[in-house]
């Protein structure tokens, strides 16, 4: 069966709008129920009364969706726990601390506030495989479920968490290490007014740090809007306007982390991981010989990582990639150049507020440095990323789109790069290049990108 409905990232759509809707998420719930109900059956005989925990940001669309994944795992005899909005790791973990046998997010991360997904975690707090959600979906497709639902004896029961907050509060500044405090450091907290608008600014505020919030008033429409990891101005120009020493946005569901130094200068995923690999590789703390990132991440950090022993393994792009990559080689540090930071000690998936502590953990045993000497772990090697909206879809195998590419790889020379790939999330070709010569970087993206838009007027 051909997946229509999972992605790279769960399923994420318009909301109320196919398949964002309240039916989808109804038939999502209860096609995971019954998955799970069978797999216990087989394994034990059956009698497991089963548990998922729910959370979302704080999109206006969560409230139609929320209770209708409950009702779903409710009428297959499946009990809900409710824990509001909350960032998405924060999810992964208490699935894994309440012995849950499944979690979900609702969420569309990074997207606008019209836009919304649902992510499904495993007992192990890490993101189901892309089998299981081809389970789901199959599934989905061939149950009405009418025979399947569960006796009213059997019904779950739903009921909310009282201290979800406080348990991952505590669980975060348990990764800070033992002995090093926030105290005198001025810190912008952008939390995107999304999932983490409660949680980062307490995190920060208890281990010593003098705080100053923005985007902390979420309104169910104004999610990444003009602030957070993807909008990251309205941060650096209060860092400037503040004179704080360092500020860290989050992206909705928190789990992507961009920083801005005391100039206001930013420091993307790359960076962040380069910073956390030097240090964790000087104590030891390093695992599996390296780091895993995808193909975006920039060619300078690459280099930086084989000038101190380390290798850079490459993924496609997508978190669950780099994860999946992670668990095969042994690796504890991974991530995107976009912010997501996976460190396998403390988490199973992106972390935006266990990243930066471990950032500002370097920057509390070098008190005598600034921000913006800390940070800067390595040259950037020239890169450039556009995004190409397409209305019709592209075969980037065919042989036309090939030879644009072998001719982009021809001009940029054997120290440069080029990737031209489909966003997995969006109708958008994104065409990337890099090298050591700017000015062929430009030309070379200029070209791919009419040739991508002439190849789609023609469609």
């Amino acid at each position: 069966m051909t997946r229509k409905l999972f992605g790279t990232d769960g399923i994420r759509g318009k909301a109320n709008l196919a398949p964002i809707t309240a039916e989808t998420a109804l038939r999502v719930a209860m096609a995971a129920a019954l998955r799970l109900r069978r797999k216990d059956e087989k394994a034990a005989g059956g009698g497991h009364r089963h548990k998922v925990v729910i959370g979302k940001d704080t999109r206006l669309s969560g409230y139609m969706l929320e209770p209708a994944l409950t009702s779903g795992f409710v009428s297959m005899g499946m009990d809900v726990v409710l824990v509001g909005p909350m960032p998405t790791p924060a999810i992964a973990m208490l699935t894994r601390s309440l012995r849950a046998d499944l979690g979900v997010m609702i969420s569309a991360s990074h997207n606008g506030f019209e836009d919304n997904g649902i992510k499904l975690f495993g007992a192990d707090g890490y993101k189901l495989s892309g089998d299981a959600e081809t389970d789901i979906e199959n599934l989905m497709e061939e149950n009405d479920f009418a025979a399947k639902l569960a006796r009213a004896a059997d019904l779950g029961r739903a009921a909310r968490l009282d201290d979800e907050k406080g348990r991952y509060i505590e669980y975060v500044k348990n990764t800070f290490p033992k002995g090093l405090r926030l105290d005198g450091l001025k810190i912008v907290a952008d939390c995107a007014h999304g999932a983490a608008y409660k949680v980062a600014p307490r995190i920060l505020y208890e281990l010593g740090a003098e705080v100053v919030p923005v985007g902390v008033a979420p309104d169910g429409t104004n999610i990444n809007k003009d602030c957070g990891a993807t909008a990251p101005a309205l941060m650096r120009k209060t860092v400037v306007e503040q004179k704080a020493d360092i500020g860290i946005a989050l992206d909705g569901d928190a789990d992507r982390l961009i920083i801005a130094d005391e100039k206001g200068q930013i420091v993307d995923g790359d960076q962040i991981m380069a910073l956390i690999a030097r240090d964790w590789h000087a104590s030891g703390r390093i695992e599996g010989g390296g780091v895993v990132a995808t193909v975006m991440s920039n060619l300078g950090f690459e280099r930086f990582l084989g000038g101190i022993g380390l290798r850079l393994e490459r993924t496609p792009v997508g978190d669950r990639y780099v994860v999946d990559r992670m668990r095969a080689g042994g690796c504890n540090i991974g991530g995107e150049q976009s912010g997501h930071v996976i460190l396998g000690d403390y988490s199973t998936t992106g972390d935006g507020l266990i990243a930066a502590l471990q950032v500002l953990a370097v920057v509390c045993q070098s008190p005598e440095k600034k921000i913006s000497d800390i940070c800067r772990v390595f040259a950037p090697v020239p890169q450039l990323l556009v995004n190409v909206r397409t209305q019709a879809p592209l075969a980037l195998d065919a042989a036309p789109v090939q030879d644009a590419i072998r001719a982009a790889e021809k001009k940029i020379g054997a120290h440069g790069r080029i990737l031209v790939r489909k966003s997995g999330t969006e109708p958008l070709i994104r065409i990337m290049a890099e090298g050591d010569d700017e000015k062929s970087v430009k030309e070379v993206v200029r070209e791919l990108k009419e040739f991508v838009e002439l190849q789609d007027g023609q469609a």
